[in-house]
């Protein structure tokens, strides 16, 4: 009995540490927090002492406790963080360590939490126009799939035993609804579809040319291209300026910032250009080179941040004009995509009652 309870232990602690996520806003309620114990006066490990206490989540608790024991023993806490990458991104990391070398972690974790609330909106901001679209397309398709389960078959039996010819549009309904209500044609379609899926996701992670071309035609598309840009680019802005701020140098953080970039080919544009800075050219001249990921708005602000030596404040002020443009462009999401909507669910209910009235139509002239 105590080996098989020593058993079940570890298990929910592989459980435990593996397979639990960590919300971001507990990632932030523990910056924030350290910050403020940080500016108290309150020793490190004696902070993360308390915080390992306050943690909600089991896994992020194990994960505090650890940092506090590492940190005890004589580690930085940059070094430990880096042990959980899957927790605290490398951009985070390499800003508390810029701070930890100068001296300045409590200015290194406010400038750190500013990001992680920054980023918290935008992520918010996309998640909540996401929303309702989501669930009309949801509904739509259970619906959907309900009338050509089970409503219509009982409607076409009638349908199947008129002896003129039926219309083309009842025909292919009648054929569309004999498909769906077979079990084993819908398995087969949910296996098909699931199945295309998995190829589709699994293409996106090893095959680099497959996800350069999709990541080329996202930036294309008519209302996702031009959100996608700004998100990058709001992306970009922002963690270039927290990087600069840190006083990490700029070739460093030009390179830990395309690791933040959603799409290939900002990821792609911003490590070139890292490498023309090695060359001794200018980040705006350089950037200058992609003017349809970079808008001149972007290389001019740089440019002029540049010569003033102000770079780092500029991109701030690009950050919070792009973000601002995400969440703009967000809240009015549904009202683009509303009469999108409601036109194919008007074109799938129109076919429908078309296919379903024009035989009714013609059985009563026949009478």
């Amino acid at each position: 009995m105590e080996k098989d309870s020593t058993i079940i232990q570890k298990m929910n602690e592989w459980v435990t540490m593996h397979l639990t996520s960590i919300p971001f806003v507990q990632k932030i309620f523990f910056v924030e927090h350290l910050r403020t114990m940080v500016h108290a006066g309150i020793s490190l490990v004696e902070a993360l002492r308390i915080l390992g206490k306050e943690m909600e989540n089991p896994r992020f608790k194990k994960i505090v406790g650890f940092i506090k024991s590492e940190v005890e023993g004589g580690k930085q806490l940059s070094e430990v963080l880096a042990k959980y990458p899957e927790v605290f991104p490398s951009v985070y990391i390499k800003m508390i360590g810029a701070g930890e070398t100068s001296g300045q972690l409590e200015t290194s974790l406010e400038q750190v939490e500013q990001q992680m609330k920054k980023n918290q909106e935008l992520i918010s901001s996309i998640r909540g126009a996401m929303i309702y679209p989501s669930v009309v397309l949801a509904a739509m398709g259970g619906i959907g799939i309900l009338m050509v389960t089970v409503v219509l078959p009982k409607l076409i039996v009638i349908f199947k035993d008129f002896d003129a010819e039926l219309p083309l549009a009842t025909r292919m309904l009648i054929v569309l609804t004999d498909f769906m209500s077979n079990p084993v044609n819908l398995s087969i379609l949910t296996v098909v579809v699931v199945g295309l899926i998995t190829t589709f996701i699994m293409l996106l992670r090893r095959v680099p040319k497959f996800r350069h071309g999709v990541h080329t035609l996202n930036l294309h598309l008519p209302i996702a291209g031009p959100i996608i840009k700004q998100i990058n680019l709001a992306r970009f802005s922002l963690t270039l300026s927290s990087l600069l701020k840190s006083t990490i140098p700029i070739i460093h953080a030009v390179e830990i910032t395309a690791d933040t970039c959603t799409n290939i080919r900002y990821k792609e544009a911003i490590t070139s250009t890292a490498e023309e800075i090695k060359k001794g050219i200018n980040l705006s001249d350089t950037l200058g080179n992609y003017p349809n990921l970079f808008p001149p708005i972007v290389t001019e602000m740089i440019m002029v941040g540049e010569r003033s030596g102000q770079i780092d404040q500029l991109l701030q002020e690009l950050a919070t004009f792009y973000s601002k443009q995400v969440d703009k462009t967000m809240k009015n999401f549904a009202t683009i995509v509303e009469p999108v909507i409601i036109l194919t669910l008007g074109v799938a209910v129109g076919g429908m009652a078309v296919a379903v009235i024009m035989p009714m139509y013609s059985l009563v002239q026949n009478f």
